[in-house]
């Protein structure tokens, strides 16, 4: 602990984003950096607690499921000690300048400091250290010091996929990733826009994966186009890592009306095109001059509000069923759980300074579609609802005279995933659970079926990033020690 009074001293600061006007004219990123002398105190504002929740990694309690070594790398950054900063940082995590850029930062929610004053800036602190030892060419290659006769298939290129491979290939397995997509990176590619993280940033993590001796393939849809048993027979173990893409659907009349996307497709052809040509091919899902709905509160609605202010959208509504959370946390919510606490997200504030008002309506639903004499959508009819508990259950039900009449051009469906895709846990006859994810035993990650592994959201459901990344580790831990 570096300085005692650092978080009596100095208050919690973050860099000022690029200006909401000036950033919706591109798709760049909007988080900027501090110098060094704000980032010290910052770090200095750590109390090193003799119990740091921040790094626990709990479901009920909240902070990092890494368990990254927080109050270390803070203190090594007051001292302006960077690269040892670094050295730490990567002890528990693969890929900081992911999780620096998308995670909720679940540590700050847990920090000590958080439960009277405002929590010590780790997530940025993260992103600052990997950052700048990226800028100064100290991110090198780590050539695995030993080599193995086994050979992994990892299928799918997205976070959890990236973190079992890199840590298998450190183990000296010989590991190929498949990805079914054109572009590597899976929803750090295609279901994160640029502007929260810019795609040279993981094609930057992928170039040196590549170097440190991985192989990829792209365009590889296994089950489909690849045959899930000439993978069986030309590697010793597989590893599932390929997410909960399957969307929540809305089911109401009118529903096959043209003008409705999935969200996921949304961004996707967005940035896809963006990547592609700069959007010059037009072939992408465009908002321009329309009027958009958004169906869901999260942070897919709020990527896709972003992104349909980019592209010139007429007007832009986010649509949420569930209450409007408080400004500070419930007695039911006491630290360290995660916050539910309402935050305005960076697509909020654009929407906000282009309409004049916050796009986020709460306790709505859509009841009905309409459309135009040409088949597209034109009109959403939505309720006000309000949630009442009965026999234990939360139930909603439509509050009579709130009925409305929505003028739309373009309906995105944001609401969430229902678990993954079936083709390849069906070939390979793989247990699920209720929910449809790929079964394993209780804190396991191998599957019913010998030699095959799960791992990410296709196990666990619908989660964050940095979630996905423990479960990569923790998948390639397993099958290390099956392999072994």
């Amino acid at each position: 602990m570096g300085k005692p009074t650092g978080f009596m001293e100095f208050e919690r600061k973050l860099p000022t984003d690029r200006k909401p006007l000036d950033r919706i004219k591109d798709f760049e990123e909007f988080h900027t950096h501090f110098d060094t002398d704000e980032l010290m105190k910052q770090g200095a504002r750590c109390m090193n607690c003799a119990a740091p929740f921040c790094h626990i990694g709990s479901v009920e309690t909240g902070g990092c499921p890494l368990g990254n070594l927080i109050p270390e790398f803070n203190d090594l950054i007051y001292r302006g000690k960077y690269k040892q900063a670094y050295e730490r940082l990567i002890k528990t995590n693969n890929f900081p300048e992911f999780t620096g850029r998308v995670c909720p930062a679940l540590c700050e929610g847990s920090c000590t400091l958080g439960m009277n004053e405002q929590p010590v800036t780790v997530k940025n602190i993260e992103v600052h250290i990997i950052d700048k030892m990226f800028e100064e060419g100290l991110v090198k290659p780590r050539m695995p010091k030993k080599q193995t006769s086994k050979r992994v298939a990892v299928i799918g290129s997205g976070p959890s996929g990236l973190a079992c491979a890199d840590t298998l290939n450190q183990m000296g397995h010989k590991v190929t990733v498949f990805e079914r997509s054109d572009r590597l990176g899976g929803l750090l590619m295609y279901g994160i826009p640029n502007m929260k993280l810019d795609k040279k940033v993981v094609l930057r993590r992928i170039k040196l994966l590549e170097r440190e001796g991985i192989e990829f393939i792209t365009d590889a849809d296994v089950g489909k186009n690849y045959p899930i048993s000439k993978v069986i027979n030309e590697y010793d173990a597989i590893v599932l890592c390929c997410g909960a893409t399957n969307p929540r659907d809305l089911n109401v009349e009118g529903r096959n009306l043209k003008g409705i996307y999935f969200a996921v497709d949304f961004l996707k052809s967005s940035t896809k095109s963006l990547l592609d040509s700069g959007l010059s091919d037009r072939n992408y899902i465009s908002a321009k001059d329309k009027d958009v709905i958004i169906i869901g509160g999260g942070d897919t609605g709020t990527d896709c509000v972003a992104t349909s202010i980019r592209h010139g959208a007429k007007s832009v509504v986010q649509l949420e069923i569930m209450p409007e959370p408080p400004k500070n946390r419930n007695t039911d919510n006491p630290w360290p759980t995660w916050p539910k606490i309402k935050r305005t997200d960076y697509g909020q504030e654009e929407a906000a300074e282009v309409f004049g008002h916050d796009p986020r309506e709460y306790l709505t639903t859509v009841t009905k579609l309409e459309g135009d004499e040409m088949g597209n959508i034109s009109k959403v009819h939505t309720v006000n609802v309000k949630w009442e508990n009965k026999d234990g259950k939360f139930i909603y039900t439509p509050v009579l005279g709130t009925e409305k009449v929505r003028d739309c051009g373009l309906l995105l469906i944001a609401m969430g995933f229902t678990g993954p895709e079936d083709t390849i846990i069906k070939q390979l006859s793989l247990d699920t659970d209720l929910r449809g994810n790929v079964k394993t035993e209780y804190g396991k990650y191998e599957t019913n079926i010998k030699g095959v592994f799960a791992a990410g959201d296709m196990r666990r459901g619908q989660s964050l990033v940095v979630w996905a990344i423990n479960e990569g580790r923790q998948a390639a831990i397993a099958c290390d020690k099956f392999l072994s």
